[in-house]
C-alpha cells in the first residue's frame, strides 16, 4: 500500500477530530493514523472493502479456472 503524507493522521488528531480523519478518507481514499509516529490503523471507506473482497474473489475464480484448463486430463480421468 502505497501511503501519501497527506493520508497521515496522529491518534490525538483521531481521537480530537475525527471528522477530519473521514474527510482524509474521503477524498484520498484511506486515512491512516499513527500511534506514536507508527502507522497502526487505516481507516477505508466500506464501498472501498466491499470492492476488494469482490477482486479476492474473482482472483480465486481466475487461479480456478486456470488450475482446471492445467489439469484437464487428471480431471477427465477422476471424472470416469
Amino acid at each position: 500500500m502505497i501511503i501519501n503524507t497527506n493520508q497521515l493522521v496522529s491518534m490525538t488528531e483521531a481521537n480530537q477530530n475525527f471528522s477530519r480523519v473521514a474527510r482524509v478518507a474521503d477524498e484520498a481514499g484511506a486515512a491512516v493514523i499513527l500511534k506514536n509516529n507508527v502507522p497502526r490503523y487505516v481507516l477505508f471507506e466500506f464501498s472501498q472493502i466491499e470492492r476488494e473482497q469482490q477482486v479476492q474473489d474473482e482472483d480465486v475464480l481466475a487461479v480456478s479456472r486456470r488450475l482446471m484448463a492445467k489439469n484437464r486430463d487428471a480431471y477427465e480421468v477422476l471424472a470416469k
